[in-house]
């Protein structure tokens, strides 16, 4: 395998374990890149993908090579920051994933701000109701709500943030002590779809369930604009929620925080690293201009 996009290619496939879903990356039918996988596997004179139904899984040797081409990809990397320079403005396109809370009401903002000084910069906002998965680079960098303990990561907290219960500012009213939350409906996670213990706000608040409940903290806070009942809301939200408003804060209020999430490979990248800055920086202050409009 001597040229890069012999390792693009073989990248590609061994990251999705799938042709089909290799393909779009690569800008390629399905069928090609079956095929250059075929021609790979004949000039290397051995197997680097087991083959099934369930799709393309590394055989040892693939998984061994895997570490090579990763390093070789990291290295490319790191020339073209310095071919660019550090300080002219960023270029190329960044993908930065995140749970829907910080990709909806934070990375928006965020995002535009860095766009803006950065012209040539395509970003990317992957925005999902699971944990990114950055070994199979489906991003080059995530916002998590609990730090990883696995993995060759590199993570940085970022800020906390608060959450509260909140309802349509009608039935808000009806909310005046905890036992009054036996008469209202709940809106929350569906409870086998909460992909992180830190997302489980609900506890025994909500002892007769969820009555409308959603993967997606977007579709629950229109569930509670929309008057589907009370339920817990990230205070940067509230600000794009003028029909809601925070009930029992004294009672029910939760801390927790964010977390950027790295390669260890990408830290020599001068453009991922000033990328990362400007995303932390722009989060702590959108955080705190948000927070602090609704204190």
């Amino acid at each position: 395998m001597d040229r890069w996009d012999d390792m693009r290619v073989f990248l590609a496939v061994a990251r999705a374990e799938s042709l089909s879903r290799a393909a779009p990356v690569l800008k390629m039918d399905a069928a090609t890149v079956g095929r250059r996988i075929s021609r790979l596997e004949q000039g290397m004179g051995a197997a680097l993908f087991a083959k099934s139904q369930q799709g393309y899984a590394l055989t040892d040797l693939g998984a061994r090579m895997l570490a090579h081409v990763e390093a070789a990809e990291a290295a490319m990397s790191q020339a073209a920051d310095e071919v660019q320079g550090t300080q002219g403005g960023l270029t190329g396109q960044i993908r930065i994933g995140a749970p829907d809370g910080a990709a909806n009401y934070l990375l928006p903002q965020v995002c535009a701000t860095i766009a803006a000084q950065n012209p040539d910069l395509e970003i990317q906002i992957l925005a999902l109701p699971r944990v990114v998965n950055l070994s199979k680079r489906e991003a080059d960098m995530a916002v998590t709500v609990s730090p990883p303990d696995a993995g060759r990561l590199v993570v940085q907290k970022v800020t906390d943030y608060r959450l509260h219960l909140a309802a349509r500012a009608d039935i808000a009213n009806k909310i005046a002590t905890r036992a009054d939350l036996r008469d209202v409906p709940f809106v929350g996670y569906i409870p086998d779809m909460i992909f992180d213990k830190e997302l489980d706000y609900l506890g025994n608040l909500a002892s007769s369930g969820v009555q409308v409940a959603s993967n997606s903290v977007a579709v629950q806070a229109m569930a509670l604009r929309a008057g589907a009942g009370v339920g817990i809301v990230h205070d940067f939200a509230l600000p794009m929620m003028p029909e809601v408003r925070r009930v029992l804060t004294q009672e029910v209020s939760l801390v927790r925080s964010f977390y950027l999430v790295r390669h260890q490979s990408d830290r020599r990248s001068e453009r991922l690293t000033r990328f990362a800055e400007a995303v932390t920086a722009g989060v702590r202050a959108q955080v705190a201009q948000l927070e602090g409009a609704v204190a």
